[in-house]
């Protein structure tokens, strides 16, 4: 079954931390009406049940918005928050029992840093994922396991190298949401760059007017 494109362009990646009292469904609310195009639910600290009682609130936050979101790592959990799909990292649930969970309705995005990860998952078969997130690109602190980072130079021959759509993602602010976009990738993915912001509607709309105006 083929499944629509997701755009990628302006992804946000939650971090319940940074959010802080103005919450993960209403700093989602906010960026998505202000031109972010997926979100993905990410919160390695919650239990199940609490992911799920969050995931739900920001279904409802996005009601309306067209705005699909992805859950990360816990693709078990993606029916029961109502989600559109899921996103793994490389030490997460194998890709291809990861879509048997989902169905062929549901999105799969896949982490990426290396061209040998590419390599891995074409050898999987194309029609298992939607995308990869590539990255981290430069130094970034959202995520204290993260590989490190690849540059530009290696995010666009992943980019080259993939069959896929590709979002990148690690230290991307406005600045150099322009550099991504020369890559040739789909777009870019944040977290601190939204989350925690004083204007988070502000915020968003720097990215989307940083990505559509690249050159």
């Amino acid at each position: 079954m083929r499944r629509p494109p997701l755009d990628l362009s302006v992804y946000l990646v939650t971090d319940t931390t940074l959010c802080g009292l103005k919450g993960v469904p209403a700093t989602v609310a906010a960026a998505a009406r202000a031109g972010v195009t997926a979100v993905q639910l990410r919160d390695p600290a919650a239990s199940d049940d609490e992911l799920v009682a969050l995931g739900r609130a920001v279904v409802v936050a996005l009601r309306g918005t067209g705005v699909p979101l992805l859950v990360n790592d816990r693709v078990h959990l993606v029916d029961a928050i109502g989600a559109d799909g899921a996103h793994i990292g490389q030490s997460d649930v194998d890709m291809v029992a990861a879509r048997e969970v989902l169905g062929p309705k549901a999105y799969l995005g896949l982490s990426a840093q290396t061209l040998e990860h590419v390599a891995a998952a074409r050898a999987r078969g194309t029609g298992t994922l939607d995308y990869l997130g590539v990255g981290p690109v430069w130094p970034q602190v959202t995520k204290p396991d993260a590989a490190e980072p690849g540059g530009v130079d290696r995010l666009r021959e992943i980019g080259a190298a993939s069959p896929w759509p590709c979002v990148a993602i690690g230290g991307i602010d406005v600045e150099r949401t322009r550099v991504v976009r020369g890559t040739g990738v789909a777009g870019v993915a944040v977290v601190s760059a939204i989350c925690g912001q004083p204007d988070v509607a502000a915020a968003a709309r720097a990215l989307r007017a940083a990505w559509d105006g690249a050159s």
